[in-house]
């Protein structure tokens, strides 16, 4: 089965071009499903030895996928569905099986949930530079450059942290942001507000200063990526995400993920009269469906804002 695990890795690289944690995810559970398989094994097999792709029939997965019940959410169960469901199509086009054995299975319907965002004085206040004095000034710039782009461009926390330098130029007031191979490994332009242009050019003089004394030290510094560690590395998503939940406590702000951040971009522009196809080619969404939901939390804001003004509010049905 191995040999088959690394099949589906090439897959997922190279034909489907998915993205790093989307491959980890999918891999994570493949394997999942082959430990099930393995420990349910009878007495006359032993656990450890290799896996037949015969054992993986309609009755394995349909087990596996049955002891995933209260141990994950919907949105998990659903996820490692359509990622077996991957799997077993490549084998069926390499005619290595006849058939999926898990065609027949429909995901968990998902509870419908509004995206979590932040007001807009909320985001105004978790942007006010009110940095510890326990950073360095090229940290908090470069926090700064990174919490104005998420806001200001509504890109993913991963797609900020693979910027290059050479990915943000300006564009009159403000910028032109190039994220490259976002998710579904397409290209796309956004533009960034006068701040977050700001933000990175304050940033981008202490970078070549950091990248200059790195470099006397004897220290490699990445050359191309704009948000870069202490060590002169490009920055990774768990060190960005450590450093808004820090900036969070910081400055009082309701603790909230980054994506938070993109929802509240796209949310903010809905209201202030931005229309949702220029909303979704900013966000990169590939169905317009998805940016949809933006529209039922502008509603939520107009009927909360009813309620709180109209005199006769309270008679209005529930």
């Amino acid at each position: 089965m191995e040999p088959l695990a690394d099949l589906f890795r090439q897959h997922l690289e190279s034909e489907k071009r998915a993205s790093p944690n989307t491959v980890r995810a999918y891999m994570a559970d493949l394997h999942e499903l082959m430990a099930h398989v393995r420990a349910r094994r009878g007495s006359g097999i032993a656990q450890d030895a290799p896996l037949q792709i015969t054992e993986l029939d309609t009755f394995a997965c349909r087990s596996f996928l049955a002891g995933l019940h209260g141990k994950n959410d919907p949105a998990s169960m659903g996820r490692k569905l359509s990622s077996l469901k991957t799997f077993f199509r490549l084998l069926v086009r390499r005619r290595l099986i006849a058939g999926n054995p898990l065609s027949s299975l429909r995901g968990p319907k998902r509870a419908h949930r509004l995206p979590e965002f932040l007001g807009k004085e909320e985001a105004s206040r978790l942007l006010d530079d009110k940095p510890p004095r326990t950073l360095m000034a090229f940290e908090v710039a470069r926090d700064q450059a990174l919490f104005e782009i998420l806001y200001g461009s509504g890109l993913r926390i991963s797609e900020a942290c693979h910027l290059d330098v050479g990915d943000v130029v300006p564009d009159q007031d403000g910028a032109r942001i190039t994220v490259r191979e976002g998710k579904g490994g397409k290209d796309r332009i956004v533009p960034a507000g006068g701040k977050a242009w700001h933000a990175v050019q304050d940033y981008l003089v202490l970078r070549a200063r950091m990248a200059a004394e790195l470099s006397t030290q004897g220290r490699a510094v990445d050359p191309q990526a704009l948000l870069l560690s202490r060590r002169g590395q490009r920055m990774g998503d768990r060190e960005a995400r450590r450093k808004l939940d820090r900036r969070e406590v910081e400055n009082g702000v309701k603790r909230v993920s980054p994506h938070a951040l993109r929802h509240s971009f796209a949310t903010h522009l809905l209201a202030e009269g931005a229309d949702l196809r220029s909303i979704q080619e900013m966000l990169g969404h590939a169905s317009l469906r998805t940016t949809q939901r933006y529209t039922q939390v502008d509603i939520d804001r107009l009927m909360a804002v009813y309620d709180r003004a109209h005199p006769r509010a309270t008679l209005r049905s529930r």
